[in-house]
């Protein structure tokens, strides 16, 4: 019968992961928020016509989408200060996981910057207006409605590999199912509960998202 799933032990536990699963929300907010601002820059830098620019971010981005995430947090947390440059296990798991998926979002936002139609970007010049009015007041509102559905998709799969940086400590609702677990010696409820978190929030942030999609979508 300890196989079975206990109720009663659950509902014991459910504090703790509740706690542990508002730190995940707010890892990833943090994270996807800094992603947005950064691969804008990054999808910035790369269509520039300036070869010293544009090739050394072509290799950036390509390399840290090409290695995995969880060897990147092993960097910055355990490498990173044998450089002198060290970071409490929150920072370095919530800036690893932000720069891994702005190299993806800024993919995404190249894709939307090059779908504009090039009467735009000619327009534009012919007004003489900066590079700051020119993305922020005509090409990004254009640029980023096609993408959103891409931009909803990391936002999720980020939500989702935050486990990942328990390897380096931080205490997120996965951690903190094992924690639990290995206290008490029953894997079952604590993991099972923590899996549904996920799929509650994924399932409730997926929808949020297509309701945005709606209201955005282009005539």
């Amino acid at each position: 019968m300890t196989h079975f799933f206990d109720m009663q032990y659950a509902l014991r536990i459910l504090p703790e992961l509740l706690r542990a699963s508002v730190h995940t929300i707010g890892i990833t907010l943090a994270g996807f928020a800094i992603a947005l601002v950064l691969g804008l820059a990054l999808a910035i830098m790369r269509r520039s016509e300036t070869g010293f620019i544009a090739k050394p971010t072509a290799f950036f981005i390509e390399f840290i989408r090409s290695t995995p995430l969880l060897i990147q947090v092993y960097m910055l947390f355990y490498v990173a200060p044998l450089y002198g440059i060290t970071m409490p296990a929150l920072t370095a798991g919530t800036l690893g996981i932000a720069v891994h998926y702005a190299c993806y979002v800024s993919e995404a936002y190249r894709a939307g910057l090059n779908g504009v139609a090039r009467g735009q970007w000619e327009a534009a010049c012919a007004l003489s207006l900066s590079p700051w009015r020119t993305y922020s007041g005509i090409i990004l509102p254009q640029a980023i409605r096609p993408i959103l559905p891409a931009l909803g998709n990391y936002f999720v799969a980020m939500f989702k590999d935050t486990p990942v940086l328990s390897a380096i400590t931080v205490v997120e609702l996965m951690q903190q199912a094992k924690n639990i677990g290995s206290e008490t010696f029953r894997f079952l409820e604590p993991i099972t509960l923590a899996g549904l978190f996920f799929l509650l929030i994924s399932v409730t942030c997926a929808s949020c998202l297509r309701q945005l999609e709606r209201r955005v979508r282009l005539p």
